[in-house]
């Protein structure tokens, strides 16, 4: 028996005056899984997320959240559902410790229901867990300013984790990475993705290649190809439109 998709969208598009950033992008995620989602410069990809946390408002189509419609809903409540997203640069505060930052991102998912059961005394436990996950355990009393690129990626994505959602939207996670904490980062989302479901923008197609289960593409707005990694290197209108293109915007 198939499972119910954790995130759809229908039909979903976006104007921007004449331009339309996404066109009638109808996408299907399974939970559990992690979910590419690739394209060339201006495919809409940004505008997509977007559509999906309520940043923007769809010019028409719908946004469904295990199987409830999220369409248009203010990023608050999205991320009271289940949701919770990752920007591409860092918002960690460089002035904490590592285990503040982390302990301050569960305060917040309590503040709005997330967490409301929880124990203050529960908070500790919560933010350990967290920190062994991203293995920023042996550094969580460090400022967060000492860590390195790659290790404060991992302490943000540690702060999405401990909001509990679901549902990681996750903005080219591997940005400014050398291979060996590309590599890190990719083993890292395999393991999360056995406790939520996790999406990612990226431009790295090799590291789309090494994580994903499934792959979406978009171009100029449009989805043009979904499948496995497999179905989408063989497929002829992603390779004239993305594959074998050095996109780094």
């Amino acid at each position: 028996m198939t499972s119910m998709p954790i995130l759809e969208t229908r039909n979903l598009s976006k104007r921007f005056g004449g331009l339309r950033a996404v066109n009638d992008v109808s996408l299907s995620v399974s939970p559990g899984c992690v979910h590419g989602v690739i394209g060339p410069n201006g495919a809409g990809k940004t505008t997509l997320f977007n559509l999906i946390t309520g940043e923007h408002r769809p010019s028409s189509g719908r946004v469904l959240f295990k199987g409830r419609d999220i369409t248009g809903r203010p990023p608050h409540a999205v991320t009271a559902a289940g949701i919770a997203r990752k920007f591409q640069i860092t918002q960690v505060l460089t002035s904490l410790t590592v285990r503040d930052n982390v302990q301050l991102a569960v305060q917040r998912a309590e503040a709005g229901s997330m967490f409301r059961l929880l124990r203050k005394a529960d908070w500790s436990d919560r933010v350990d867990e967290v920190l062994n996950t991203i293995h920023l355990g042996p550094k969580a009393d460090a400022q967060a300013a000492s860590l390195g690129h790659g290790e404060r990626q991992r302490l943000e994505l540690g702060m999405v984790l401990a909001t509990g959602a679901e549902l990681l939207l996750l903005d080219e996670p591997t940005s400014g990475m050398s291979l060996e904490e590309r590599g890190e980062i990719g083993d890292l989302l395999r393991e999360i993705s056995g406790n939520a479901t996790v999406v990612i923008v990226e431009h790295d197609f090799p590291f789309i290649k090494r994580v994903a289960d499934t792959v979406t593409v978009l171009d100029k707005g449009e989805l043009i190809a979904q499948g496995t990694v497999r179905e989408i290197e063989a497929d002829e209108r992603v390779r004239d439109c993305y594959l074998g293109v050095d996109d780094h915007a």
